[in-house]
């Protein structure tokens, strides 16, 4: 088990603010494919896909570059737990966005401001100024 980390973790608004961008983008680009039309379909599959897209391009972007659209947008990163930058496992990022998707795991946090999605990956948000300062401590 991952300890406690030793920095800042992110504010819940600004975790929020990003996962409404998010939203959104995903909204967007599957009306994009599929049209407003069969999107406002009652009982519309399409809403379905607005899920795949937030947990397709959110694990995707956050193993490649850190944060999801909507937490870079905002100036949000996600990195391992225990501060060390390396790349987290891929695998480890896909269970922590799916559990994102079941609400619950987001909002049953530590004082340490990590949910258990974050406790289940071993990862924490954090702002970009404490991103860049890990950092500086990983070039040291």
């Amino acid at each position: 088990m991952v300890a406690d980390p030793t920095f800042a973790t992110a504010s819940w608004g600004r975790r929020a603010a990003a996962l409404f961008v998010d939203w959104i983008a995903c909204t967007l680009a599957v009306i994009a494919v599929v049209g407003l039309d069969a999107y406002s379909e009652p009982a519309s599959s399409a809403q379905w896909w607005v899920l795949a897209a937030y947990v397709a391009q959110s694990a995707l972007l956050t193993w490649l570059v850190g944060g999801s659209f909507g937490k870079l947008l905002l100036g949000l990163r996600v990195v391992p737990a225990d501060g060390r930058m390396l790349f987290i496992n891929p695998l480890r990022i896909l269970v922590r966005q799916a559990a994102i998707v079941l609400v619950i795991p987001p909002l049953v946090f530590r004082p340490d401001g990590r949910g258990l999605h974050d406790l289940m990956a071993g990862t924490a948000t954090v702002s970009r100024t404490t991103f860049q300062e890990l950092m500086g401590r990983a070039g040291h």
